[in-house]
């Protein structure tokens, strides 16, 4: 019977510390929500990486622009690599979330496509021009619009300019507002459509061959790691930007992504 207490004992222990050691490992879990072009690729790119630092990456893909910033605030998710600054804080403005900017990791230029015409100069009265229906990436649009003088917009409207900043519109360009994923599907039904960079590739579409006109690299628009406030100081994220803001990122981006995708570090 003794024998038989000490046998059923050291099973307990040895299940007890197998029980510690499988908790240990989930709590080097790390959550990250992303779209897939390019930011969970890039994701990918460093999965090993940090598996040989402790972290096991856990990439759980987004196809929209509104759930990975819900999910981190039901914890689905500990962050999350999609957005820009002026989407981040719109978001959180609009939603009542405290989001929190981790670090920086590249620029997708945002492109005026076409399957109609080949330039600027052939636009004509009437013409329609998709843009983003997301109040931020939607004025970003109408910002690049402006820039190559097709429409004017208040001066006091900023990054959330909508249509109805517009003050002038020598053209009467018809403006429609399409999902921003939606937006390379639209091509046929349109003019033309401001894509965002990550849509435009993950439709096939070279931001630096196929766009008609595109921001440049100097672009404010810097797609960053976002969490919930509060988890800002996790030290996965220090390991996790070791390997991002990387000599293998940076390459990868310039080697992949053909000016489409602009690193946004130094290293």
């Amino acid at each position: 019977m003794k024998k038989l207490l000490t046998l059923l004992f050291s099973v307990l222990l040895v299940a007890s510390l197998v029980g510690c050691g499988e908790k240990k490992v989930e709590e080097n879990v790390l959550k990250i929500g992303a779209t897939p072009v390019p930011h969970a690729e890039i994701l990918e790119l460093i999965k090993d990486d940090l598996a040989a630092d402790g972290v096991k990456l856990e990439i759980v893909e987004f196809t929209d622009y509104v759930k990975p910033n819900l999910a981190l605030d039901t914890g689905e998710i500990d962050a999350n690599f999609f957005q820009h600054i002026p989407y981040m804080v719109n978001f959180g403005e609009e939603n009542g979330l405290e989001l929190v900017n981790v670090g920086s990791v590249h620029v997708e230029p945002m492109g005026l496509y076409s399957d109609k015409i080949k330039d600027i100069s052939e636009l004509k009265e009437g013409d329609i021009i998709g843009i983003p229906n997301d109040p931020v990436n939607g004025g970003r649009a109408l910002l690049l619009l402006q820039e190559y003088g097709i429409i004017k917009i208040d001066e006091t409207a900023g990054f959330t300019a909508t249509e109805k900043d517009i003050t002038e519109n020598p053209m009467g360009i018809k403006i429609k507002a399409v999902e921003a994923a939606q937006l390379p599907r639209v091509l046929a039904d349109v003019t033309g459509a401001v894509i965002n960079g990550n849509y435009a590739i993950e439709s096939g579409l070279n931001p630096l061959n196929d766009s008609i006109i595109i921001e440049n690299a100097n672009s404010p628009y810097v797609n960053i790691v976002t969490t919930i406030k509060g988890k800002e100081d996790d030290p996965r994220f220090v390991t996790l930007f070791k390997h991002l803001n990387s000599d293998k990122v940076k390459n990868h981006i310039i080697d992949s992504y053909n000016g489409g995708v602009v690193p946004a570090f130094e290293n």
